[in-house]
């Protein structure tokens, strides 16, 4: 038998009353009645309660221990009566009258409770993330991950996929995020880079022949962190396949996670069949290409309205004749909502750097009137016209707002959410996903105005390809594709460009000579030029996706040892400096900015 313990605390039944049992964890609670004190037994399994006499020898003992001290407790299996059965956890008919105790691991005092979920501040949270690990509800999203993990690498198994590791010392690339530097020793001056992401290796697992593969992969980024994104490190789901379509890669993807979803969640999946959205579209009616798909509003373009001579709203007017575009939210039955909401709804806008949210409801004497700030501007025609485009009826109410694309977007994407929330049309027990998917090749740089990948560069462009049209790189469309749920962007993918032709025409775009191009991609660009498959894959974020699961508003919540807003690691004290000598070693000095 185990030295410390006969059973875990989550195991003793009705079954085992008259068994002497030996159980180990760590105090959870104490509750002194006088001539009885209650210990509650800790472990990873769960808790079984104990009880000691004040006759026993060890009861002034067992009184003083400090909460979350590790004990070994030896005693028998007692019937609990029924006013004490505690119906909240598995052992609650049972419990152990304590015989003898041994002190495994003290505990000095507690810089914050366990036994409770309170809120406690980040910094003392992450300085004791081991402790704040023990907390019951952070504890079992843990326990989650793993589960899901485990799940999710059982299912690629069945779809006939590989799981291969890929090196996390490579080269630096361009992936839209900042790298992490490592320097070699054996190399004075240069240095490795930790992948962003396996893309390169991936792609040339499919080009050596493998058919399909996967691993749960680390992924470092020099980022700024996120309520939804860690600083540093995160782990992705990354899957490529070869000869495959986009629709092919939709299909696996779509049934691994019905089923991790189903598995893990009691919500409903709003489709089983994501609806596939183009970025146009989505940008159009959601102002972001990470839609909320619960939200049932929709924003819509009335930039035309605004230029009839029947509607006198001049401010709207000067801008869209300066280039400006004007959308709208129509929210239904709001007629009966106090002047408070529209004005409450204009002021956030302001708070968000807009210059509000114009409004006015439809309603109906003998023929329709806009009632609100705005009304008075438009004709009974206009209100008409309005009404027939959007869609809006009787005792709706319209949103407005008028501005230059990327800020109109912005502005009424957040107020798409705000109004929703405010309305309560969001149904928390859903889970929304969706494709995004014919996202442009290129963008024009705000800055600058140059030509840069607008997602992967290692896409293949969508068309004919001898019938491209490079002279307009904004026109050319790619097989590229975004998974969202609930709003949050849980993967970005693509359809590969395998062809090394096509690929130095598509950088030489992007202001990327051939030279160059060899110097960054050399491994890859080579491995394409010796027959390539058409390929293609995805990669979604594993801690989002236990984020979703665990239904935690922030990914620390979901992460064994995360770094604070800063990336630092309060726990381990990193980043920290080296010695001198470490930095010789590497033919490295160091020039601190002042």
């Amino acid at each position: 038998m185990n030295r410390y313990r006969s059973h875990n605390c989550n195991q003793l039944r009705k079954g085992d009353i008259g068994k002497k049992i030996n159980l180990s964890g760590w105090i959870n609670k104490k509750r002194d009645h006088g001539n009885i004190l209650f210990v509650d037994l800790r472990d990873n399994y769960g808790i079984t309660q104990c009880i000691i006499s004040k006759d026993n020898k060890n009861f002034n003992e067992l009184e003083k221990i400090q909460l979350e001290s590790v004990v070994q407790i030896n005693g028998e299996v007692v019937d609990r009566s029924k006013d004490t059965i505690n119906k909240d956890i598995k052992t609650g008919e049972i419990e152990i009258k304590i015989e003898s105790f041994k002190v495994l691991g003290s505990c000095k005092e507690l810089p914050l409770p366990v036994f409770s979920d309170q809120e406690y501040a980040e910094e003392i949270r992450l300085k004791y993330r081991f402790l704040d690990l023990r907390r019951k509800k952070i504890h079992e999203n843990i326990i989650l991950r793993s589960k899901i993990i485990s799940f999710i690498r059982e299912e690629m198994n069945k779809l006939g996929f590989l799981e291969f590791q890929t090196p996390i010392l490579t080269s630096s690339s361009p992936e839209g995020a900042r790298d992490f530097l490592v320097p070699s020793r054996l190399n004075p001056g240069k240095f490795y880079a930790l992948p962003q992401a396996p893309q390169q290796f991936k792609q040339m697992i499919m080009v050596s022949g493998f058919d399909k593969y996967f691993q749960i992969a680390p992924c470092f980024r020099d980022e700024d962190a996120r309520s939804d994104r860690s600083p540093g490190e995160f782990y992705q789901l990354d899957l490529e396949m070869s000869f495959v379509e986009q629709d092919d890669v939709f299909e696996v993807v779509e049934k691994l996670l019905v089923n991790t979803f189903k598995k893990f969640s009691n919500k409903k999946l709003l489709f089983e069949k994501f609806p596939k959205i183009t970025f146009s579209e989505s940008m159009l009616r959601y102002g972001t290409d990470k839609p909320d798909l619960r939200n049932p509003l929709v924003i819509q373009d009335i930039t035309e309205i605004f230029l009839r001579d029947d509607v006198s709203f001049e401010i709207f007017k000067k801008l869209i004749k300066s280039g400006s575009k004007a959308r709208c939210i129509v929210t239904k039955d709001t007629k009966n909502k106090p002047r408070s909401f529209f004005d409450g709804i204009d002021k956030w806008a302001k708070d968000q750097g807009s210059s509000g949210l114009a409004y006015f409801t439809v309603e109906k004497d003998k023929d329709f009137f806009a009632k609100g700030p705005i009304g008075k501007f438009f004709s009974l025609n206009a209100i008409k016209e309005i009404m027939k485009k959007t869609g809006a009826k009787e005792g709706d109410s319209i949103f407005f707002s008028c501005g230059k694309k990327t800020e109109l977007e912005k502005i009424t994407s957040l107020a798409r959410n705000k109004i929703a929330d405010e309305l309560g049309l969001i149904d928390e027990n859903v889970f929304a996903f969706c494709w995004i998917v014919d996202y442009p090749m290129f963008e024009q740089d705000e800055n600058d105005n140059k030509i840069k990948f607008s997602h992967n560069p290692f896409s293949m462009p969508q068309g004919d390809l001898s019938k491209l049209n490079y002279d307009k790189p904004l026109e050319i469309l790619a097989y590229q594709y975004d998974i969202v749920c609930n709003g949050i962007e849980l993967s970005s993918g693509a359809i590969r460009n395998h062809i090394p032709e096509l690929m130095y025409k598509l950088f030489s775009i992007a202001g990327y000579d051939k030279k160059r191009v060899d110097e960054k991609f050399s491994g890859m660009i080579n491995a394409l030029s010796f027959g390539a498959p058409p390929h293609g894959g995805i990669a979604p974020g594993i801690d989002r996706i236990v984020m979703l699961l665990a239904n935690e508003k922030n990914i620390r919540e979901v992460t064994m040892f995360p770094m604070n807003q800063n990336a630092q690691d309060l726990m381990m004290n990193a980043p920290s400096e080296v010695k001198e000598e470490q930095l010789k070693e590497l033919s490295l000095s160091l020039k601190l900015k002042k």
